[in-house]
């Protein structure tokens, strides 16, 4: 293989010559590298300069599950073998990680390397704005651009309808584009497919949203399974159950995933601050800097709350997510944990002051 052969046979899923650098120690092992283009039970397919090749994984499965091979990394291959083992996986620049239903509370990665994470969102069932907020935090954290497609599009035929639900969105997504489509009339898919050309995007929402049907019409082919949208709530069913990265006919690669059921955030304080920078913001000019936004005199955020600037949905699922991630991360760190407890007895021994004071007055 040469460097020449790599590139021309790579570049269409992503290769440059910053990989090609960071493969360099790896050429005189005489080993290739490969774009993971899906796993399942211990083997991948990787594309390398010679086609796409079925290799074991057995080298690269560690007991930390958040540097397991996934869909979308640079993996580095052996040129032949009976079992072709991947050896390692180049250092990634972007994950999408989300926290397990595990009570060991375990981070998964969903897809490596990725440029733009389209949020599927149904028009076909009542929008769930702190759902998207929660995919959003994900996103940002990951290092990834969002993007929110909100899918069928056609199921509502009143412009003005339409034009309001997508501005309720853009208000819940400060800086995402946020594109309605629909893959049975075409309506806003060159749009998207020229915000997302050119990178590795990741196709993520729950089951149901409409996520195969969207994947196939960026890839301009029936590629992913689709089944019917059942009459009863307008819901689709669980379709794709691994992930896939498939090159898109405009330029870049997709990567389809199984519908989330379960969103867990996972150490996902910068990307909660993302969506909700407008509340980060006004926090800034709170009379005290560790403000709580309760009832602490000069709150610049509840005085946007009394002013209607800010609405109240947005501050309360802002304190539910930072609560849940706080969570999260305080079972792997011992001081967090430690700086949780004491935080509790301060506010205890707040509450309690507070009840001996009214006392005092009632007396």
């Amino acid at each position: 293989m040469t460097t020449t052969s790599a590139f021309s046979a790579l570049a269409p899923y992503g290769w440059d010559e910053a990989w090609a650098d960071q493969f360099t120690p790896y050429v005189s092992e005489g080993l290739l590298p490969g774009r993971v283009l899906r796993v399942d039970r211990g083997q991948c397919d990787v594309v390398t300069a010679d086609g796409v090749v079925r290799a074991d994984t057995a080298f690269v499965t560690p007991n930390d599950p958040l540097r397991v091979l996934c869909t979308g990394d640079w993996a580095v291959v052996e040129p032949a073998g009976n079992p072709r083992y991947v050896r390692t996986y180049l250092p990634r620049r972007t994950a999408f990680v989300r926290s397990t239903s595990s009570k060991r509370s375990e981070g998964q990665i969903l897809a490596a390397n990725v440029d733009h994470a389209i949020v599927a969102v149904s028009l076909a069932v009542e929008v769930d704005l702190g759902r998207i907020e929660r995919f959003l935090a994900l996103a940002w954290e990951s290092g990834a651009q969002p993007v929110v497609a909100l899918t069928k599009a056609d199921l509502v035929p009143e412009a003005a309808t339409l034009a309001h639900l997508v501005q309720d969105v853009e208000t819940t997504a400060p800086g995402v584009p946020v594109l309605p489509v629909s893959a049975v009339d075409g309506a806003g898919l060159d749009v998207l497919a020229a915000v997302v050309s050119g990178g590795t995007s990741v196709l993520l929402g729950q089951s149901g949203a409409g996520k195969s049907t969207l994947a196939n019409a960026l890839l301009g082919e029936d590629v992913m399974d689709v089944q019917a949208t059942r009459d009863v709530d307008g819901k689709g069913r669980h379709t794709t159950t691994t992930r896939n990265l498939l090159l898109m006919p405009g330029g870049g690669v997709l990567i389809d995933t199984p519908g989330l059921r379960g969103v867990g955030l996972w150490d996902a304080e910068t990307g909660v601050g993302q969506v909700f920078s407008e509340i980060e913001e006004l926090a800034e000019r709170c009379r005290f800097h560790d403000c709580a936004h309760e009832a602490e005199p000069g709150c610049a955020v509840l005085a946007a709350i009394d002013s209607g600037e800010l609405p109240v949905r947005r501050l309360e699922s802002y304190r539910k997510l930072l609560r849940e991630n706080q969570r999260i991360v305080a079972k792997t760190d011992a001081r967090l944990r430690a700086e949780i407890r004491k935080d509790w007895k301060r506010k205890g021994a707040q509450g309690r002051a507070a009840m001996e004071a009214k006392r005092g007055r009632w007396q």
